[in-house]
């Protein structure tokens, strides 16, 4: 394994630009800076952003608050792709503007359902012996 990289095989300095990206995001969603209703009713939790190697690409993982619409919350991101890009090219000095990918996090949904998993009777009755 090289210096640079972490125990996930990305870089420090992808995990950097990637923390840097995600606050930016979050910083243009708190303050309502876009100028979309559905993206004004709701709030989103940008909860990850991962880059691409050549820091061209990032993929954006969010959450609206307790999962309502969340289609509707990622079709209104996905349709103002452009204007999130410019300003985070110009909050987050790179040599060149990442192209925005945005998903939903599917990691609470995956908890939840490990938890229900390990609550449930047949794990119970293995942990009584």
């Amino acid at each position: 394994m090289r210096k640079t990289e972490s125990a996930e095989g990305r870089s420090v300095r992808l995990l950097r630009v990637g923390e840097q990206m995600r606050h930016v995001l979050s910083e243009i969603l708190a303050r309502g800076d876009v100028h979309d209703e559905t993206l004004q009713s709701h709030l989103v939790s940008v909860t990850e952003v991962r880059m691409s190697p050549d820091l061209r690409h990032a993929t954006v993982f969010v959450k609206p608050l307790l999962g309502q619409d969340e289609e509707a919350v990622l079709k209104a991101l996905r349709t103002n792709t452009a204007y999130l890009q410019r300003e985070v090219a110009h909050r987050v000095r790179m040599k060149y503007a990442a192209k925005l990918k945005f998903l939903a996090d599917e990691s609470f949904d995956e908890g939840s359902h490990i938890d229900r998993l390990l609550r449930s009777e047949h794990v119970a009755q293995d942990l009584d012996d």
